[in-house]
């Protein structure tokens, strides 16, 4: 049975969630987004834009992981530091990543200064992600490996130490596509290679 290192388990949330809450007079609708990619940030961030194309502030937060860590934040037009970082607070609060959290503002007619600003973009953030349910994503590193029939159950209890999952497909030999923990994929390289006395079985 694998052991996951804590350092390859993160959380993001399910689904796309939303929360309107309203502070004299303003409204601020906070939306939150699952997101794996820059490709995904931009699509989902232009939407909600054009959706709310005319709110005062569209205003955001981002993080992901991919082949590095990603993050950003915007104040789109409201004081320097009032929105964009007090929603990225709330993020890391949660430790959450592979996430968007855009809060959108129409001026009631009262302003909050600085501080309420602070406050409102954090309450809201913090009212979509109480009700956003979390999940568990595994950072991983795909191989594909091949092997002959008479190898496969000495590559099979080297899998059941190391991949998170694996899929065999069966023909003259066998492939067979893994993925592991990304900070045990060296050590799961190295043990095929002992394990198989040199012989090459990583394909990909």
């Amino acid at each position: 049975m694998i052991n996951i290192p804590k350092i390859d388990i993160f959380y993001s949330i399910k689904e796309k969630n939303r929360v309107e809450i309203k502070i004299k007079g303003s409204k601020f609708i906070a939306t939150a987004v699952p997101i794996n990619s820059l490709d995904d940030f931009n699509k989902n961030l232009n939407k909600i834009r054009k959706e709310f194309y005319d709110a005062t502030h569209n205003c955001f937060a981002y993080k992901f992981k991919l082949d590095k860590d990603y993050e950003g934040y915007s104040d789109d037009g409201e004081p320097n530091g009032s929105a964009g970082k007090p929603i990225y607070f709330i993020i890391n609060k949660y430790e959450l990543t592979n996430l968007l959290v855009v809060v959108t503002r129409y001026f009631g007619g009262t302003k909050l200064g600085v501080g309420g600003l602070v406050r409102a973009y954090s309450d809201a953030t913090e009212e979509v992600l109480k009700i956003s349910e979390r999940k568990e994503i595994i950072v991983t590193k795909k191989f594909k490996l091949q092997c002959q029939y008479t190898e496969l159950n000495t590559v099979k209890k080297i899998l059941e130490k190391y991949a998170v999952k694996h899929l065999e497909n069966f023909t003259d030999i066998i492939i067979i596509e893994v993925e592991v923990p990304n900070s045990l994929s060296e050590e799961f390289k190295e043990t095929l290679y002992q394990t198989m006395k040199g012989k090459k079985i990583i394909i990909d």
